[in-house]
């Protein structure tokens, strides 16, 4: 073991099915894929920082920073497993998590039933209290109906709180003061308010995010006390951080007091990965596509920026139709997320039709291939059957595959139902799956005003690699890249995120009556917010500060973003942001409207720690067309047959080597697949860059 101060930096993804870890010796990377631990999360990373620790040849002490993504937020709202909380509102208010926004997910389902609200009604009290939209107070906070409820909260037994005001987001006073007495009658209760975790106004979206928060907050507080004591009692006492779902890296005790913004964390890594590999190679058009065993998530990269938003959804529950999920309204990299990955599970509905996710077999019991117990046929069951996986070296050789359990577990749930071999099934279930994500991509990029194939596709994930050739033929992309580490790329994105926080504050300003002095005095306190969080992570250099307006015309529902110069307003201003807005209205629906007067509804500030210059990757001219060794059968959708491909081993491979499909480049943590239609050639950092023949 060495010495000798290093640089060492070490990522850490914990995912549905796998945990990932990466570490990153002085620019060498070490990584592997441990399956998920449920019971205990913390022990797949105890064994994996082991586990890599030892591969780079350090001891455990040499870690210098340790940053850290889950997606265990996400699925204790998705699977209702959060602490038992209560939820303090505004009298008159107690229903909105029930009325919703009254929106029709689907217009024409005559049997159509609303998600669930996260808290039940019987949990949800009021208090007599109201403030308008400019934070007058109306009514005075009524101290009877306060201690009404503070003995409701200490008799119920709830482990958690969330309270939520009308219009909090633009005085939090008196959700302050309910907390404040809570707290005074029950001193260590979890207590969440709006004013602090999401003050943005509609209620509905507000009123669920601060549940959302109270809701998995002490579990998370727990995990993450849990984490950081038994990484020092194996060695490991570096400064532990965590990725939040905007893309920016926060302490462990910011992230445990807002454990809500961590629900996107482990994808907004995957896109800082990607953005960071389109950096190198000045890539503008980019679709980010990572798949792994439990979801796959497409993110657009333009600019080699990560498109970003202010709210999201978790959990829909209606053949993913925007509305039917849990509105967030937090700061995150905006990707579309769906239920297709090598976990998911096959199975034959009323239609007798093949239909795949959302619900996956993880990594307990996992894929009934991986022989722990699991019955259901999967995608990765699919994916062996096919040859897309070698039985004998998945995972390095870690997991053994059963090619006889994959044909059982086929037979049984799909071939016996719909009268096909196993082959036949399995070939099925990968068409359906690929084209449940094909079509997630071409809605995402419409959505979005571009057309799919004019994008780069940069795929990573355990099994991302295995199905971008696919996914490239039916979207009409010609050009895939893979990186190095594609396996765990959640992971290496983390070790590139900056230091980053977003504030967020909802707060009406009209162009035509202007307060140009109210507004300096709003985005002061917004920036000595967001560079509290970032300061203490920067090493050197000054923070990079980022201010967006979200504007519309007065009378519109909705708003559009508006990037905007970190100078002091003055009596001028007013014009300047509106022809800003103009600009970009005309950009989003093709012209101006005359006439109306313009309003700010929302306010950003994004202070980051700056991101270090990247080395530009030149092409390189194509060398000598590499023989495969050894060949297996792969069956190529396209044609609807078994061809023989060419079996790569990736380490073997040097910059210039062309690979020709249909060939399988293996690596410990992933392999990738490339059709008759394609060709890679191995660039100078490593990466498969894949075109159309």
């Amino acid at each position: 073991m060495s010495s000798t101060p290093r640089n060492c930096r070490v990522g850490v993804d914990i995912g549905g099915t796998f945990t990932d870890i990466a570490l990153d010796l002085d620019g060498a990377l070490h990584s592997t894929k441990i399956l998920t631990d449920y019971t205990a999360p913390e022990r797949a990373i105890l064994k994996g920082v082991k586990t890599v620790a030892d591969m780079a040849g350090i001891a455990l002490s040499e870690i210098g920073i340790l940053i850290h993504g889950t997606t265990l937020a996400t699925n204790a709202l998705i699977e209702r497993r959060g602490a038992k909380t209560a939820f303090v509102t505004t009298e008159g208010f107690r229903d909105v998590l029930e009325m919703r926004t009254e929106n029709r997910f689907e217009q024409y389902d005559l049997n159509i039933s609303l998600p669930p609200a996260l808290i039940a009604r019987a949990d949800r009290f009021v208090v007599r209290e109201r403030i308008d939209a400019t934070g007058k107070v109306l009514l005075d906070l009524d101290d009877a109906s306060v201690a009404a409820v503070v003995e409701k909260v200490a008799a119920g037994g709830y482990e958690s709180v969330a309270i939520g005001f009308i219009h909090a987001y633009a005085n939090g006073a008196h959700e302050i003061a309910v907390r404040d007495a809570i707290l005074k009658r029950l001193p260590g209760l979890s207590v969440s308010i709006s004013s602090e975790v999401s003050p943005q106004m509609r209620e509905f979206e507000r009123f669920n995010t601060v549940c959302a928060n109270a809701y998995v907050k002490p579990a998370i507080k727990s995990y993450l006390d849990r984490l950081v004591v038994s990484l020092k009692e194996i060695g490991v006492g570096c400064p532990v951080f965590m990725i939040h779902s905007g893309g920016g890296i926060v302490s462990v005790e910011s992230a445990s007091e807002f454990p809500v913004r961590l629900v996107e964390s482990g994808p907004a890594g995957g896109a800082i990965f990607a953005a960071d590999i389109a950096r190198q190679y000045g890539l503008d058009t980019v679709l980010s596509f990572d798949m792994g065993g439990t979801t796959a998530k497409i993110c657009l990269i333009e600019n080699q920026v990560p498109k970003t938003a202010k709210t999201f959804e978790v959990a829909r529950t209606y053949r993913f139709r925007k509305g039917s999920g849990m509105p967030i309204s937090i700061p995150v990299v905006e990707m579309v997320e769906i239920g297709a990955g090598g976990g998911s599970i096959a199975s034959v509905d009323a239609m007798r039709q093949i239909r795949v996710g959302p619900h996956s077999a993880a990594s307990e019991p996992g894929p009934a291939c991986y022989q722990r117990g699991g019955k259901n046929p999967t995608v990765t069951d699919a994916d062996l059957i096919l040859g897309k996986l070698d039985p004998a070296n998945f995972a390095g050789g870690a997991i053994p595959l059963s090619v006889e359990a994959s044909h059982q577990a086929m037979s049984d749930d799909i071939g016996s139902v719909i009268g096909l071999d196993p082959e036949a099934s399995a070939y099925g279930a990968c068409e359906m799956v690929d084209e449940n994500m094909a079509n997630a991509g071409r809605v995402h990029t419409v959505e979005n005003g571009k057309n799919i194939s004019d994008f780069t596709m940069i795929t990573f994930g355990g099994a991302g690699p295995l199905h971008a050739a696919r996914l490239c033929e039916k979207m009409g992309i010609s050009t895939f890249l893979v990186p190095p580490g594609a396996g765990v790329g959640s992971a290496i994105g983390f070790l590139k995120a900056p230091f980053g926080y977003e504030s967020v504050r909802s707060a009406v300003f009209n162009l035509s009556n202007f307060e140009y002095a109210e507004a300096n005095r709003l985005l002061v306190a917004m920036k000595a917010e967001a560079l509290g969080f970032v300061e203490g992570g920067l090493d050197a250099g000054s923070p990079v500060v980022e201010r967006t307006l979200f504007m519309r015309y007065a009378g519109q529902g909705w708003d559009i973003p508006v990037p905007l110069a970190d100078d002091n307003f003055d009596a001028a201003s007013a014009e300047t942001i509106a022809a800003l807005f103009e600009r970009e209205y005309e950009r989003f629906f093709g012209r101006a409207i005359e006439g109306l007067d313009i309003e700010i509804v929302s306010w950003s500030v994004k202070a980051s720690s700056p991101l270090p210059p990247v080395e530009r990757i030149a092409s390189i001219a194509e060398g000598n067309v590499v023989q495969p060794g050894k060949t297996r059968r792969l069956f190529e959708a396209s044609q609807g047959a078994y061809l023989e491909a060419g079996i790569h081993e990736r380490t073997g491979l040097k910059p210039g080597d062309v690979i020709k499909g249909p060939a399988v480049i293996v690596e410990r943590e992933t392999s990738a697949v490339l059709t008759s239609f394609f060709k890679a050639i191995v660039q100078r950092d490593g990466s498969l860059l894949a075109t159309r023949i």
